[in-house]
């Protein structure tokens, strides 16, 4: 049998790309500001367009000739994959920072603020980001979006000071990008979640309901898929970064199963317990067989290893094939060898 394979968002962006990824720089809050929160403008002009189009191309011609089934864009536009999404929302203050300790105290930095409702602005800057990709490759792309706990937990609240509720508009607000997406052809659209494996109770008690909100009237032929990994590292090969709880995934599986048609999760940085799978009795699982944040590449029988025991706690129908979650740290060359051995395993597992 085969898996179908899938990417989950960010690729190595091409050296050429006018714009820094947000892990690129160091942890110094004046140093993100500068690099990041303004360096996104190198981004804006008509020639760094063009060769945003033109990475665009690459990375997904890249995952394409490495056997991916539903690659993504890259991300190749982003300069952080949340702050991309809130420059085009109204209620962001992206000048009046407010400094933050994120991530368990993993790093400090300064962040953009919300100082008034947030409510999407205008037409969706996805929509372009997504016909630019799915042209290049021929075939369905999958758009990727950041969801409101993760929003909440990456920028800084001056306006709402009630979690429930500042995740209700948010939510709202990322529907409305999702419906443009939907409307334009867009057919895998998925919300990234890693702030669900964070805070497993506050996402039972009212993400799991702004996830709904996210995707609420997406039209039947679209599939909604929602990435929940268990935290970014600092660097490549980061051993000691502090990830999320072994047992959050346990706790959310019963609640996010049935939500959305696909869930994906990481399983190869740290291999989750064997009672976890059952519990998704609904949805499909998108599976990460590769890690992200590890310079060592994973052979081909060792993915398919791990592959085959999966298979023997959940129906082939319902598994897919992923890497644990964005490229980005890799490099191009190490990103494209993991992405062929998931590849060349998924076929013949």
């Amino acid at each position: 049998m085969s898996l179908t394979t899938t990417c989950i968002g960010a690729y190595p962006k091409p050296p050429y790309v006018p714009i820094s990824d947000w892990f690129q720089v160091g942890h110094d809050a004046e140093d993100y500001n500068e690099r990041v929160l303004k360096g996104w403008q190198a981004g804006q002009t008509e020639e760094a367009q063009a060769l945003l189009d033109r990475a665009t191309a690459e990375v997904v011609a890249d995952q394409i000739a490495c056997g991916i089934d539903i690659p993504t864009d890259g991300e190749v536009r982003r300069e952080n994959y949340v702050h991309y999404q809130c420059r085009h929302f109204d209620g962001f203050d992206f000048d009046g920072l407010t400094k933050r300790v994120l991530r368990n105290g993993a790093y400090v930095t300064e962040l953009p603020t919300i100082r008034g409702p947030v409510k999407a602005r205008g037409e969706s800057v996805l929509v372009r980001d997504w016909q630019v990709a799915e042209a290049a490759a021929g075939r369905p792309v999958k758009m990727t979006l950041p969801g409101p706990m993760t929003i909440s937990d990456t920028t800084a609240d001056a306006f709402y000071n009630d979690a429930e509720r500042q995740a209700e508009d948010l939510a709202a607000a990322l529907n409305r990008e999702i419906l443009a997406l939907a409307q334009a052809g867009c057919r895998y659209i998925q919300i990234d979640e890693p702030i669900f494996a964070r805070k497993p109770d506050e996402a039972l008690a009212y993400g799991m309901r702004a996830l709904e909100r996210c995707f609420e009237g997406v039209p039947e032929e679209v599939t909604r898929v929602v990435h929940m990994c268990c935290g970014y590292p600092n660097r490549l090969d980061d051993t000691d970064y502090p990830k999320a709880d072994p047992e959050s995934y346990v706790k959310i599986a019963r609640a996010v199963d049935g939500v959305v048609d696909q869930i994906s999760i990481e399983d190869a940085h740290r291999h989750n317990p064997d009672r976890l799978f059952p519990l998704f009795e609904v949805s499909t699982l998108i599976v990460g067989f590769v890690r992200v944040a590890s310079s060592r590449l994973e052979t081909v029988d060792e993915i398919r290893m791990r592959m085959s025991e999966v298979l023997r706690l959940l129906p082939p129908e319902r598994v897919m094939a992923a890497p644990d979650c964005g490229l980005g740290f890799l490099g191009r060359d190490l990103a494209m060898a993991k992405l062929r051995n998931l590849s060349e395993a998924a076929l013949s597992v």
